[in-house]
């Protein structure tokens, strides 16, 4: 037999593994090689942030605030910046005790201009500046501005503690006892559902 008579045969064919294809195509393009390094530092940053969370737990919520009406003076005492860093605001007259939103009222927050103070013009307005330290009647305020802080002041009742009233100059406070405190809390929440249902 001659060796043109003889049939060739293909060179034998070397299997490659599913996982050696796998990682050749991979490592086959420069964007697919950055593209894996980014999710590997990405999935590393998710479980190393996991880890790095502090391990003391937050500080206990501040007691229940006695009621009691305040005058401007008094309820600037309370903007967040004093020992206990309690935050109470004013809306229409009534006080309230925002400590559990201390993030958004407290020093720092991005409304801490409303800390401490009367913040019924401000709501009105959207402008932290229109807020005054002297007392505020907001007589001349249009009927769209006052219907706006209506609106806050239903927020504000149904998401914190009612502390008192916000006291005009010469104006005596109120006297309030702790059982009436929670009936009149009771009172103002409800009265609040009943605005917001209408």
């Amino acid at each position: 037999m001659s060796t043109t008579d003889e049939k060739l045969e293909p060179p034998p064919i070397e299997e490659e593994s599913w996982s050696q294809w796998f990682i050749s195509e991979l490592t086959s393009n420069p964007l697919n090689v950055i593209l894996i390094l980014a999710i590997v530092i990405l999935i590393y940053k998710i479980f190393k942030s996991d880890d790095a969370q502090p391990s003391e737990p937050p500080p206990p919520p501040l007691p229940r605030m006695k009621k009691k009406d305040m005058t401007l003076t008094e309820l600037k005492k309370h903007d967040g910046s004093g020992p206990e860093g309690r935050v109470c605001v004013g809306v229409l007259g009534k006080i309230y005790d925002v400590t559990k939103g201390k993030r958004f009222y407290g020093p720092g927050g991005p409304y801490a201009g409303f800390a401490g103070r009367d913040a019924s013009r401000g709501l009105a307005t959207f402008s932290v500046d229109a807020i005054t330290d002297e007392y505020d009647d907001l007589l001349d305020l249009k009927a769209s501005e006052i219907e706006q802080v209506k609106e806050w002041e239903i927020q504000f009742s149904e998401k914190y503690d009612f502390i008192g009233k916000l006291i005009k100059p010469g104006e005596e406070p109120t006297f309030y006892s702790d059982a009436s405190s929670e009936d009149e809390e009771e009172d103002e929440k409800k009265a609040a559902e009943d605005k917001k249902a209408q």
